[in-house]
């Protein structure tokens, strides 16, 4: 039987702990289920996806709105209705 070393925030483990206990697992077995899951689905088996908010093209119209609002050229009235 294989063995995985892996490196989580203490807070995270601990809170997962607590999640599975309430479900009747272990991390082990948990991880086991994951991992099967994903072999069954092919991928990961939840949704991954960014939020447009920090999308490249917002991250750049709001560095160009803080910088008209720096030099004056914007009020705030103007930033809110853009």
């Amino acid at each position: 039987m294989a063995q995985i070393n892996i490196r989580i925030d203490d807070a995270l483990k601990e809170k997962a702990d607590h999640l599975f206990n309430e479900l009747g697992l272990n991390m082990t077995t948990a991880f086991n289920m994951f991992l099967k899951t994903t072999i069954r689905h092919q991928g990961i088996p939840f949704a991954l996806s960014l939020d447009p908010f920090y999308s490249a093209s917002n991250m750049k119209i709001l560095k160009e709105s803080i910088r008209a609002a720096e030099e004056g050229q914007l009020t705030a009235h103007e930033l809110i209705e853009d």
